[in-house]
């Protein structure tokens, strides 16, 4: 038997501690079942946002590397919203970035955190680091994210059909952020980022960087120590968010450093950033420098780098609830 229920804004999905109801989503072939479960919400998601959010494409996958499968045992936020592309730019020949409108005040994220993307009309369930700061949500509704071409469906789609106005759904999940409060003792942040892993990084380091700003005008909140970005690509048209970073830089000298590295340059690095490239991988030495107990260490990157890195700290006798990583596919 088949029971109707209202298109909204806030649902959660398996795994959550809410009451489910069975919806028909239109559009399946076959009149295919969806379960989602609903609350009361004052905003509304449109059909086609929905549509294609069943059971199917939330719960089952045949791909090994599915997102949803590898953070299957990793908490996640009740609440899904609708979300509408506001902005997208190339930031590198394989990299491009969404600005997001949440309009949904009950979703909120940490820096560092990712979201679960859901495409109508895409059955595989996309997961994505937000690179912004928490800050930029709650003061505009906007998130950003950056996704790297892949033969992916969630990163194809939004390399290929996305167009501003398109709709999509978040959920929030993830256990790596840095979310200090007022009265948390001051800490200095190393940050290792290779590759696309420079986004929950760069959502730190920006949050950390509003974190300080509070502080410097009102001598109140949290008092943040220094931050060290260790960053590595490929090139240096694929060190994303460079400009962005550098400018953090400069506004915060005493504040914030960064160290950006390339593995395969094969073109001259211009003026601008030779004073702050270096070419070759980031060593164990450049982090062994950084070490004492007033530091945290927050590492993101192919799994070798990040797995090599925590490694390295343990051995160096950085206690394990001072290493955060997080490893992406």
């Amino acid at each position: 038997m088949t029971h109707k229920s209202s298109w909204t804004s806030k649902f959660c999905l398996p795994g959550s501690t809410m009451a489910c109801t069975a919806v028909l989503i239109p559009g399946l072939a076959g009149g295919s079942l969806g379960a989602i479960c609903t609350r009361a919400a004052s905003s509304r998601l449109t059909p086609s946002t929905l549509r294609h959010l069943t059971l199917a494409s939330i719960m089952k996958s045949k791909r090994k590397t599915d997102h949803l499968e590898r953070t299957a045992s990793v908490v996640r936020r009740e609440v899904v919203a609708a979300a509408k592309v506001c902005g997208i730019t190339r930031e590198s020949p394989s990299v491009k970035s969404l600005r997001l409108f949440v309009t949904d005040k009950e979703f909120s994220f940490k820096a560092g955190q990712w979201v679960d993307f859901f495409i109508p009309g895409v059955s595989v369930v996309g997961g994505f680091s937000m690179c912004s700061s928490p800050r930029l949500l709650k003061q505009e509704r906007v998130i950003e994210l950056a996704v790297k071409y892949t033969n992916h469906p969630p990163a194809l789609w939004v390399h290929n059909e996305c167009t501003l106005d398109s709709e999509v759904a978040v959920r929030v999940g993830g256990e790596f952020f840095f979310d200090p409060q007022p009265t948390d003792t001051p800490r200095n942040l190393v940050l290792i980022a290779g590759g696309v892993g420079i986004n929950p990084l760069l959502s730190i380091l920006r949050y950390a960087a509003d974190v300080y700003r509070e502080w410097a005008n009102k001598r109140s909140g949290y008092e943040i120590g220094t931050i060290k970005l260790f960053y590595s690509a490929k090139n240096t048209s694929e060190l994303v968010f460079k400009k962005n970073i550098l400018d953090l830089v400069n506004e915060f000298p005493e504040k914030i450093a960064c160290s950006l590295h390339v593995t395969k340059q094969t073109t001259q690095i211009s003026a601008e950033f030779r004073p702050y490239i270096t070419e070759g991988r980031i060593t164990e030495e450049e982090i062994k420098d950084h070490i004492s107990n007033e530091t945290l260490f927050y590492i993101c990157g192919p799994p070798p780098m990040t797995e090599f890195f925590s490694k390295q700290l343990e051995s160096n006798h950085v206690p394990k609830e001072h290493i955060f990583f997080e490893k992406w596919w």
